[in-house]
């Protein structure tokens, strides 16, 4: 019997800043994922933005750059095609780029079942034939016929997958919906079917509606700091739609609330010895989870704050 292969660890090799990322923030270089939300909060389209940009080598929303552009396979397995084409059309007007210029590929085949051993394999040779440096599959439900509730199924499709994603070093993002009326907890923990999911993902994009109506988009990483919430909504010019990054008023009405319940986590923090979980957070904050989550994010991400496996704890000045 053959030993499997290992290394020193000081020997594994390190990605360069640059090479971390397939888009800047917001997809790590290789990663598999979902793009997750409710009905009707623009997962596609959001997936499709990050179609043009890897392809293009243009920044996805207009803000979140990609260093190293390639090919990009799509599976749209709900939208009909000319939809699909209307959508990359606006996209790619937005961008400042012809959907033609781009290395777009298509899977047209009606369906694609990845609980079934020969869509599998079909599969897999057309990400050895061609190469993307992203795959898109939208969404999962239409992907197989098995129960997303039962981890014992979902689990081996997703294995597939991170298979699929090791051995021919291709990003993938999985388009997935979220239970209705989940606002309440938090993004991961909404969407539908096994907690699988959740856990699955590398980087995962979650969309909400607000209070406002408007979109919510946060961000979620399992080896890089989490950036602050972002505020989308869907604009229209001529025939063409496509995302695009509110700009936020420099004085949000909510910063005045926000600036106290980080003063309040501070304080916490502060007179703590030792990391605090979020349930201990919580309790003494006296926020709601939601609220908390997203403080907690964007401290992360400004560096006030530092999670470890312990919890949290203010980060060394």
């Amino acid at each position: 019997m053959t030993q499997l292969p290992v290394q020193p660890a000081w020997r594994l090799a390190e990605a360069s800043e640059q090479r971390r990322w397939l888009v800047d923030q917001l997809w790590s270089e290789d990663a598999v994922g979902i793009i997750g939300g409710e009905p009707k909060c623009c997962k596609s389209f959001l997936a499709l933005d990050l179609a043009v940009a890897v392809a293009a080598g243009t920044p996805c929303l207009r803000r979140f750059a990609v260093a190293r552009p390639g090919r990009v396979l799509l599976y749209p397995a709900e939208d009909a095609l000319h939809v699909v084409r209307q959508r990359l059309d606006g996209i790619c007007a937005a961008a400042g780029t012809a959907l033609a210029e781009l290395d777009v590929q298509v899977i047209t085949a009606p369906s694609l079942r990845l609980d079934l051993e020969a869509d599998r394999a079909r599969l897999e040779e057309t990400v050895a034939t061609l190469k993307p440096r992203l795959l898109i599959l939208d969404p999962f439900v239409r992907l197989h016929r098995i129960d997303e509730n039962v981890s014992g199924e979902v689990a081996p499709l997703l294995a597939f997958l991170r298979e699929l994603q090791r051995r021919h070093a291709t990003a993938i993002a999985v388009v997935h919906h979220a239970r209705k009326g989940a606002g309440t907890v938090r993004a991961g923990q909404a969407l539908r079917g096994s907690s699988e999911f959740h856990a699955w993902g590398d980087s995962n994009l979650y969309l909400r509606r607000d209070s406002d109506d408007r979109i919510a988009l946060s961000v979620e990483h399992r080896a890089a700091a989490a950036i602050a919430g972002i505020t989308l909504e869907l604009t229209q010019h001529d025939d063409a739609l496509a995302l695009r990054p509110v700009q936020e008023d420099p004085q949000p009405k909510h910063a005045a609330r926000h600036e106290a319940v980080d003063q309040r986590i501070t304080a916490v923090l502060a007179d703590a010895s030792q990391p605090r979980p979020f349930s201990e957070l919580r309790a003494s904050c006296r926020v709601r989870a939601t609220t908390l989550y997203e403080r907690l994010a964007a401290m992360i991400a400004n560096g006030t704050i530092v999670k470890s496996a312990d919890g949290y704890h203010l980060a060394a000045r």
